[in-house]
């Protein structure tokens, strides 16, 4: 981001500096939204979220779930009925060596997550190289800065970037 923008960004200077970092600004963009959403008041966002449970758990009010999962779930549908979702659906279906709907179904969810999580990274990446957030890793061994070894991805939103995505009611 330029000097000007720095001080005080809007949705336009945040845009300007997502294209000029990132080959998918505008997913980038999702993911920035999704992490404000997540975000607490410091701009802090991870490594768990709170998510309603699953209605399959009576018992249970609420999940925690890593960020990155979270993020990655939020994503899923953009894909649901993209062609490469049927190219995917077959690749799957061959690899377990099924075709039970069910069976194809659950593991094309887990596949769908799985590249969902990778496509996180890369947008978060994305974010990082703009100058838009800061990510460090918590977990077993607190703010390490290599992943693995049980680290979950901690994002930061920088306050004028949080302030400039919260400004408005619903985002573009």
């Amino acid at each position: 981001m330029t000097a000007a923008a720095a001080t005080r960004p809007d949705l336009g200077s945040i845009l300007a500096a997502l294209a000029a970092a990132s080959s998918r600004p505008r997913y980038a963009f999702m993911v920035l939204g999704l992490i404000a959403e997540a975000a607490r008041a410091d701009g802090e966002a991870g490594p768990w979220v709170q998510v309603p449970a699953p209605a399959r758990d009576s018992g249970a009010g609420v999940e925690r779930v890593s960020l990155r999962d979270w993020l990655a779930r939020q994503l899923v549908p953009l894909a649901a009925r993209d062609r490469r979702r049927a190219d995917l659906r077959a690749r799957v279906a061959a690899r377990i060596g099924s075709s039970d709907p069910d069976r194809v179904e659950a593991a094309l969810a887990e596949e769908a997550l799985a590249i969902g999580k990778a496509n996180v990274s890369r947008a978060v990446s994305d974010l990082v190289r703009a100058g838009l957030v800061r990510r460090h890793y918590a977990g077993r061994i607190t703010d390490h800065c290599n992943r693995g070894g049980r680290r979950l991805a901690v994002y930061r939103v920088d306050p004028p970037v949080l302030n400039a995505i919260r400004s408005r009611a619903t985002l573009v």
